[in-house]
């Protein structure tokens, strides 16, 4: 998957994406605040949040109120939406540092503003995970897309994969939690992998609720390529999203980490040229345990294995020892090599 010049893939280190969404509360200046710090901290990509809301709302979402909002969620869009000049300046801003703009379309209108003003992939959030014309609307317009899937299970996901594997975009799935916080208890790090296992042809990641970036980091161990995280600059903001929010010291914590356990994951299991230096020392030789003379068989009781690994006979090789007739009388503690055996080396 390749979302501007970004490859996005097992083989890349994990891409960080910083999501705004509506924690501006509406200001374009407070939203290019976030965005100038975000680049300060290495971040990739800013995902923003598109609401036309006469487009994405019926009049009775007035009446429904958000478990982390004091407001209806109509009230709360209404009142933290940018207008659309204000996100062209939003977008040109990002990319003017360097950054790739991104945004999640809530309605049908939000997704044609968005191909027309150019964005090189769509995010589709968990609640429309399932909203299969809208799904639909999005893949035809042949750009990247990834899908979270909070609130939902393998199952019921499968007729929205169909619909971007009809269209033939590129398509990433991420885990998600829809509670804001998510406690460890409800979140589900397998979900990572069940997803790997039922789409194959995804690229998998993770979109993090919890508070804190271990959840986050845990999933790269498990495969995840991308991870998504609310942002803001500063978490005494108020806002329905702040709360599991990360500053930008916690958006640069995360992407150096994720690229640390990206590295260490892929490294097979080995002795590295590092640890050489360390493994002459800290591995044991075998030694006499007591003094022995020539013409003695050795027995598991005349031997033991201590530091440091210097010796000739390491201890993985003590087995190799018992049954040996010594060649020459050696002290306790002695290191012992295959010279002093009347056959030497068990090779020989």
């Amino acid at each position: 998957m390749k979302i501007g010049n970004r490859e996005i893939s097992p083989d890349h280190p994990p891409l960080v994406i910083a999501e705004i969404g509506i924690n501006h509360g509406g200001s374009l200046e407070v939203a290019k605040e976030m965005v100038r710090l975000a680049a300060g901290a290495g971040c990739e990509v800013i995902k923003h949040q598109t609401h036309f809301i006469e487009d994405e709302m019926t009049d009775e979402a007035k009446h429904i109120f958000p478990p982390n909002a004091d407001v209806s969620i109509w009230h709360v869009m209404e009142r933290c939406a940018l207008s659309a000049d204000d996100e062209v300046a939003l977008k040109n801003y990002t990319e003017s540092l360097g950054m790739i703009y991104i945004s999640t379309p809530f309605s049908r209108k939000a997704a044609d503003f968005l191909e027309e003003i150019g964005v090189p992939a769509f995010k589709i959030g968990s609640g429309e995970a399932d909203n299969l014309p809208l799904i639909r609307h999005i893949a035809r317009k042949g750009k990247p897309v990834i899908l979270s899937t909070g609130m939902q299970t393998i199952d019921t996901i499968r007729r929205s994969v169909a619909i971007l594997d009809e269209a033939g975009v590129d398509y990433a799935l991420l885990e998600c939690t829809n509670l804001y916080p998510s406690p460890a208890e409800i979140v589900s790090l397998r979900g990572v992998t069940d997803l790997k296992t039922a789409f194959p042809k995804a690229v998998v990641g993770f979109s993090d609720h919890s508070i804190g970036p271990e959840m986050a980091l845990a999933s790269v161990a498990l495969g995840a390529c991308i991870l998504e995280r609310h942002y803001t600059d500063s978490r005494y903001r108020v806002g329905p999203d702040i709360i599991n929010s990360m500053d930008p010291a916690e958006l640069r914590f995360l992407i150096d980490r994720s690229k640390e356990i990206w590295t260490a994951a892929r490294n097979p299991k080995m002795r590295t040229e590092a640890e050489e230096p360390v493994y002459r020392f800290a591995r044991a030789s075998v030694v006499a345990d007591r003094d022995l003379p020539a013409g003695h068989v050795i027995t598991e009781a005349d031997i033991w294995a201590r530091r440091p690994g210097s010796g000739e006979i390491a201890g993985y090789d003590f087995d190799k020892v018992v049954g040996k007739t010594m060649a020459r009388a050696v002290s306790r503690n002695t290191q012992l090599s295959w010279a002093d055996f009347n056959k030497g080396h068990p090779a020989e």
